[in-house]
């Protein structure tokens, strides 16, 4: 493999903060060595900012099943288009992953045909149903990296706390989505007087509240490892805080959809803005975005969704739910950046390096010896946003007309050049 310098960068490191400087890459691992030759390629970032490839946790892709909606072929290159270099998939796709063999499956396909690193979740409970839980040490032996119902809330308390006794065991990785299910059923948006007026079915911000409540108590009682997947009230914070300060092996995320966007943005029925959980009111909007800035939420995903076009263009009531975002996950969070919510560091510290401490893995910093994934991107650069113009089969974004700012030039996966056409760029 060619060694490479990218001099000239902007660095950005989760770990020891920004600089400028130049960046060796050999044998696929960012390295000390600057014993150059005329062999090495040489790669001048003319002052762009270069960060480690961000770690995207909760992306649903349509195999099996589902390769209409997307496949690790079009999910690799819309990965690779939006700086990110790791997709952690999501198992509820049509069969759920809960077995080895499935499982195996997914994993060859995805190692075959994705341009970036995917680490593949099973479900916690068989067939997402809450009444059994999986083989978790046969699914952890063949790779899943987390186990997780994705929006299937398990309501069986005495089920939950036996898989996350085993979990413990085993040492695995519990991610969990807290809502109170009885409350939330039928939900498309966030109870208020704005959705009153609309007339669209909500939810009141207490069910999230009351659903983590639970979770942490499961938690206390078993002593597992548990990630909730999204925190987006206000209300929840607090809880959240006191588990963390109780010693509790618990971290948090959020999509950049909740940190970006609010429940006005339904205001027009527009189908793409449907979310689960829905989109909050701003102020708790602001309380996740300063939640993000002290450590507090942990991760920033995006949460990636693809839905065709049939079952979006529907009543917003029985829309699917969820949104593409792979390659707007960049793009948007740097809207946190600009409105100077949070710095460059911050913010890919939620971007790769936290979620690669959760996982276990080496990647999500600029460290010397870390696989050498990354991004090359222009902060200022402005666009206006054209669904049709995303990689990804699916094209069901909110951002659709919206003005961003932040363009990916390079991305790179163990060294190797996935994304950006000139290599001296």
């Amino acid at each position: 493999m060619q060694d490479i310098i990218i001099t000239n960068a902007r660095l950005i490191d989760p770990e020891l903060g920004e600089s400028t400087g130049s960046l060796f890459i050999r044998n696929g691992l960012i390295s000390d060595a600057f014993d150059a030759d005329e062999n090495t390629q040489v790669i001048d970032a003319g002052g762009l900012c270069l960060a480690p490839g961000i770690i995207d946790i909760g992306v649903k892709v349509g195999e099996p099943g589902e390769r209409h909606k997307e496949s690790f072929t079009s999910a690799g290159r819309a990965a690779a288009a939006g700086g990110v270099t790791t997709i952690v998939t999501r198992p509820d796709t049509d069969p759920v992953i809960d077995t080895p063999e499935i499982l195996e499956f997914v994993a060859r396909r995805a190692s075959a045909v994705a341009q970036v690193r995917v680490l593949p979740m099973a479900t916690l409970t068989k067939g997402r149903e809450g009444r059994e839980m999986t083989e978790i040490g046969f699914l952890q032996d063949a790779g899943a990296v987390a186990f997780t119902d994705a929006d299937h809330v398990i309501t069986n308390t005495r089920v939950y706390s036996r898989a996350l006794t085993y979990a413990k065991s085993l040492g695995a990785l519990v991610i969990a989505h807290v809502q109170d299910p009885g409350l939330s059923v039928g939900a498309a948006a966030t109870s208020s007087a704005f959705a009153s007026l609309r007339g669209i079915p909500a939810v009141s911000p207490m069910a999230e509240r009351m659903g983590l409540d639970r979770d942490i108590a499961l938690l206390e009682m078993t002593g597992a490892r548990l990630h909730i997947d999204q925190i987006t009230t206000a209300r929840a914070l607090p809880a959240l805080r006191r588990a963390k300060e109780n010693g509790l092996d618990i971290t948090a995320g959020i999509s950049v959809h909740h940190l970006t966007l609010n429940d006005l943005d339904v205001a027009d029925y527009r189908t793409f803005f449907k979310m689960t959980p829905p989109l909050r009111a701003e102020e708790d909007r602001l309380a996740a975005i300063a939640a993000v800035a002290e450590g507090l939420i942990d991760i920033i995903c995006s949460m990636h969704t693809p839905q065709d076009e049939e079952s979006k263009r529907l009543p917003f009531e029985v829309a699917a739910s969820g949104a593409v975002g792979l390659e707007t996950l960049l793009p948007a969070s740097l809207r946190l950046f600009h409105a100077g919510h949070l710095s460059l560091v911050q913010l890919f510290r939620a971007l790769a390096l936290n979620p690669a401490k959760r996982l276990g893995l080496d990647s999500g910093r600029l460290r010397i010896g870390a696989p050498a994934d990354l991004v090359m991107f222009d902060p200022d650069a402005p666009f206006v946003l054209d669904r049709f113009s995303l990689e990804s089969k699916s094209k069901n974004t909110p951002f659709d007309g919206a003005r961003l700012q932040g363009r990916v030039i390079g991305t790179w996966v163990g060294g190797t050049r996935i994304f950006g056409g000139n290599p001296d760029a």
